[in-house]
């Protein structure tokens, strides 16, 4: 039976690792003002969790007052946080803040890195073994043969730049995907789709993008994963018509999903989310990710 790590509300939950421990991001609840601007929690064992506060001073109100998804990496002596912010389920851009410490405060550098987009969430950022960066992020498409929310990336030219070029990553490919059938989007009715929440780790010369799929709200959600040789594709979908790394049927929780990746030298830790039983809230669980053949799977719980 898996249980969650953290009793409280944390949804698309982010590891770190650091000197003192693990430190988790996340999305808070969306009727918590005390969380809108992400939540966060830490530990020393990745097991015994405990709040840490508010971590980040975001932009103007005219920005957006609801913030999800947040990512942190380390780079040039800084911690520097990604997320997305937006009014309600509209209007979100993908933004990056800057601290000295994992634990912030994290200040907003005044710059979106979406500003072309109409609507951007879910921003990942990757660093390649030869020291590249790319902003991987989630966006809406509707002029193709299954609309609705896509993969796509952009180079990072610095920290807080990107070079202008969004790169389609990857596009719906399964009915699993399924938002929401006959969906008003943009003033038009939609089949609509979504992929979101990625996640890019190479392992052996292959690059592997996690990433979630269908309506976070219900039990359709899952996560199931794609191949490339390069940063930038051409990226493969693992076949099959279900997600292949969770979902409700390999786990027995409700929409488990937006997972993030974890290298702690030969293990891979997936972190994600899930709904408890009354369905009133999204919680942390952490698993292992086993190889065999260069195909990921999940293994409930994990050894320190």
């Amino acid at each position: 039976m898996r249980k969650p790590v953290y009793d409280g509300y944390l949804a698309d939950p982010f590891l770190l690792r650091t000197a003192g421990g693990f430190v988790a991001y996340g999305t808070g609840r969306p009727d918590d003002s005390q969380a809108t601007e992400c939540t966060v929690i830490v530990c020393d064992d990745a097991r015994s969790w405990r709040p840490a506060g508010p971590v980040l001073l975001g932009p103007s109100a005219e920005a957006g007052t609801d913030y999800w998804a947040p990512e942190v990496v380390f780079e040039n002596g800084e911690y520097w946080m990604y997320y997305s912010v937006g009014h309600g389920i509209a209007g979100h851009h993908v933004r990056v803040a800057r601290s000295t410490s994992p634990l912030g405060p994290f200040m907003d550098t005044g710059v979106n890195l979406t500003a072309g987009q109409s609507f951007a969430i879910d921003a990942h950022p990757f660093r390649d073994d030869d020291g590249s960066w790319y902003l991987f992020f989630a966006r809406d498409v509707l002029d193709a043969e299954r609309p609705g929310t896509h993969l796509a990336a952009m180079r990072l030219t610095s920290m807080t730049s990107v070079d202008g070029e969004v790169i389609p990553i990857l596009a719906p490919n399964a009915d699993w995907q399924i938002y929401e059938r006959d969906r008003e989007m943009y003033g038009r009715r939609f089949t609509w789709h979504t992929l979101e929440g990625p996640s890019v780790i190479v392992r052996e010369g292959t690059y592997y993008l996690f990433f979630s799929g269908g309506s976070w709200e219900g039990s359709g959600y899952g996560v199931s994963y794609a191949t490339a040789p390069s940063p930038l594709g051409p990226w493969t979908a693992a076949p099959g018509d279900k997600p292949l790394v969770l979902s409700t049927a390999l786990t027995g929780l409700v929409g488990p999903g937006h997972s993030s990746i974890l290298r702690t030298g030969p293990r891979d830790l997936i972190a994600y989310h899930a709904w408890d039983s009354a369905l009133t809230k999204r919680q942390m669980y952490i698993d292992e990710i086993s190889w065999a053949g260069g195909v990921p799977a999940v293994t409930a719980g994990f050894a320190e």
